[in-house]
């Protein structure tokens, strides 16, 4: 009889827990003419369940939606899929002085906010649209295992801040563009085929690595381009004074500064930051005029730098090649 009872216990604890997961939706839409579960991005994802079992996706219809976007902590395995990157598109205008915080007032400016682990996005154009007013960030990204592939960004100082100490970021045939230090932050992030367009004579990266962190902004085989008439572009100055930043094969125009590097007035991080290049090519491509405590890197080290070994940990699967809907 005791056995009999803890049986039916064991069916409805069963019961009520495949009753609860199919009370969760995998699958969500968005869509503006009101075609879909949502008219909102923001109210779909706060709508979905909260460390979900397995992915959620949501599918973002055509449009611009003039709306920030904040992707919670608790938003775990989340993918947003738009139409295309012309097609579907989130705008928004935040700006530092608009918001009046404070000196932090630039973290507080993003169109789109991500702090989930496991995020996806493909398809989608996410844009800060205040102009050239200082600082104001499209997307901020403070979460691991995090994946962006054919996104375009659209800002001006600070369009994308890769945040985290030992987080790791993807970023696949996107195009990025800025003013200043317009990819900056402390993680782990990896460009792969991306094009990076400068809009002014000023600074592509800003890294803040921390010390023992063996990697922080890595490009491989992307496109360094500019606007017309830009001839003092620097690649790189270092937030903080150990920042790492890696140009592999990687195609430069003429708006690249000879020097290629900047210190930010800090003598100390000629030392302390590691700076390098190997195989760039095009008219700012210019290896022997580089400052002297930058790197170019040998073969065997470029060899020796690859996706796998900079995001991959503790024999996990390759998670930045997973479908964004998977």
């Amino acid at each position: 009889m005791k056995k009999y009872a803890i049986s039916i216990l064991a069916l409805l604890w069963a019961l009520k827990c495949s009753l609860i997961y199919a009370d969760i939706q995998y699958q969500i839409t968005v869509a503006q003419d009101g075609s879909g579960d949502y008219t909102s991005i923001q109210q779909a994802i706060n709508h979905t369940k909260s460390f979900p079992d397995k992915r959620i996706t949501i599918r973002i219809g055509k449009g611009i939606y003039q709306e920030k976007v904040v992707v919670y902590a608790w938003n775990t395995r989340l993918s947003l899929i738009g139409a295309g990157p012309q097609q579907t598109i989130i705008r928004f205008d935040d700006h530092f002085n608009k918001i009046n915080l404070g000196r932090n007032s630039t973290f507080h400016t993003a169109t789109m906010q991500v702090d989930g682990n496991d995020f996806n996005a493909e398809g989608l154009t996410i844009e800060n649209s205040s102009g050239p007013v200082g600082q104001a960030i499209a997307l901020a990204v403070n979460a691991d295992r995090v994946r962006f592939g054919h996104i375009r960004l659209i800002g001006n100082q600070d369009t994308l801040y890769v945040a985290g100490e030992g987080n790791r970021q993807y970023f696949n045939n996107c195009y990025i563009e800025g003013t200043t230090d317009f990819i900056f932050g402390a993680a782990t992030a990896v460009f792969n085929q991306c094009e990076i367009h400068a809009k002014a004579n000023s600074y592509i990266t800003a890294a803040s690595t921390p010390q023992h962190q063996a990697f922080g902004l890595v490009f491989f085989d992307s496109q360094l381009t500019g606007e017309k008439n830009l001839n003092k572009v620097y690649l790189g100055r270092p937030w903080r004074l150990y920042a790492k930043t890696l140009f592999i094969r990687t195609q430069m125009e003429q708006h690249i500064a000879p020097e290629g590097w900047h210190n930010w007035s800090k003598p100390d991080a000629q030392k302390s930051s590691y700076y390098g290049e190997y195989l760039s090519s095009g008219a700012g491509a210019a290896p022997l005029l580089r400052v002297k405590w930058s790197h170019q890197l040998s073969t065997k080290q470029a060899n020796e730098i690859t996706t796998e070994s900079i995001l991959s940990r503790d024999n996990e699967a390759r998670w930045w090649e997973k479908s964004p809907t998977r």
